[in-house]
């Protein structure tokens, strides 16, 4: 049997983007190196603000080429704060690749890992397990994918167009119930979509949310509830032990990941991946972090975590259970590297660095892969 090589497209962009990618590829390395299946082949591309700065283009034409022949998107950090449009927006590829393949769902999986401290002192927080669901081509972002469609502005006014299709919410939903259903399968405590929205006051939310319902007909396996965002942002303080999957709008999703991944440690330890009917794109959830760029400060946990999360996609994509095993051991490593005490990184009060959680990491793997 041959072995099969993926083709990755590795974006490291701004900022701490190249030292948290450099120390994921290691990682992976390490984890796929005697793996007889499959392994990876990394094609690195440019992009972001900086080189926006330097050639007047965000994302050149050959990363997209790039991005559109590979199996997966490995996608770093963009962004610099003191780079922008004319008109004066920041600079974020990452909208306009999601723009350009379709990438309609934001996966922001939260799950709290062992021996990384939460901000809630109640006990139950070590159950913190539930994924966000942000729709990614549509809602209050639809001005900015689309400014063709938005209304012009002047010195007076600005404006922001949003949109909510029947299309668009079916899919989101229809994801967020086959999400749960693999959950469930995995873990039978879990099964539940819970809608976020605003719909007792905005009419493209209430629109969402019956389509939502609609949905959860034709889902009556799995658990359906509604919450709205204000109320849900306050849950997520009180009880996020109690949620699963929470399928929401472009602008409420990208709020409410940071807010969550404020549960489990911060965004350092908060993955995402960004999901389309065939592309799929890999990030932390975090931004660029130029204030600690080039000082070996960077937290590489979320970064590595992306990656799982790619190998767990591209099991499922090419019907290849060997990746869904790898990426559960890239996750068992993660969890043994902070549950055993050896590292805390420093948004966490500690001292340690990219260097040396990633040295922690691998050392739990080499463990796991002499017992296997």
């Amino acid at each position: 049997m041959s072995k099969q090589l993926f083709k990755i497209a590795v974006l490291p962009g701004d900022g701490i983007g190249d030292e948290i990618m450099d120390a994921c590829t290691k990682v992976l390395d390490r984890l796929l190196a005697d793996q007889p299946r499959f392994g990876f082949s990394y094609v690195y591309t440019p992009g972001g603000a900086q080189y926006y700065a330097d050639t007047g283009v965000a994302l050149p034409e050959s990363t997209l080429r790039a991005c559109e022949d590979a199996d997966a998107i490995l996608f770093g950090a963009m962004g610099l704060p003191h780079i922008r449009y004319p008109n004066g927006t920041e600079v974020n590829p990452q909208i306009d690749l999601r723009k350009q393949f379709d990438l309609f769902a934001g996966v922001r999986p939260i799950r709290a890992i062992p021996g990384v401290p939460s901000v809630l002192a109640d006990p139950r927080a070590a159950q913190i397990d539930f994924v966000l669901v942000r729709e990614q081509s549509e809602g209050l972002f639809y001005g900015r994918l689309y400014p063709e469609m938005q209304p012009k502005g002047n010195d007076q006014e600005a404006f922001d167009l949003g949109r909510t299709t029947r299309a668009g919410s079916e899919r989101l939903f229809d994801f967020s119930f086959r999400l749960a259903r693999q959950r469930r399968a995995a873990n039978p405590s879990k099964g539940r979509v819970t809608c976020v929205d605003k719909s007792n006051v905005l009419a493209g939310m209430a629109f969402l949310n019956k389509i939502f319902w609609e949905r959860a007909k034709l889902n009556p396996d799995i658990v359906a509830d509604h919450c709205y965002v204000d109320a849900m942002a306050l849950n997520l303080i009180m009880r996020p032990w109690d949620y699963d999957v929470l399928p929401t709008e472009n602008q409420f999703g990208d709020i409410l990941s940071d807010l969550a991944a404020g549960l489990i440690g911060g965004l350092g330890m908060s993955p995402s991946g960004d999901i389309g009917e065939k592309y799929g794109l890999f990030q932390p959830s975090h931004g660029s972090a130029p204030d600690i760029a080039g000082q070996g400060k960077a937290n590489p946990t979320a970064m590595i975590l992306s990656a799982a999360m790619m190998l767990e996609w591209l099991g499922e994509q090419h019907q290849l259970p060997e990746a869904g095993v790898e990426a559960l051991r890239l996750r068992q490593a993660v969890d043994a590297a902070f549950a055993s005490g050896r590292v805390r990184s420093f948004e966490l009060g500690g001292n340690d660095g990219t260097d040396a959680i990633t040295a922690a990491i691998l050392a739990s793997l080499a463990q796991r892969l002499a017992l296997a």
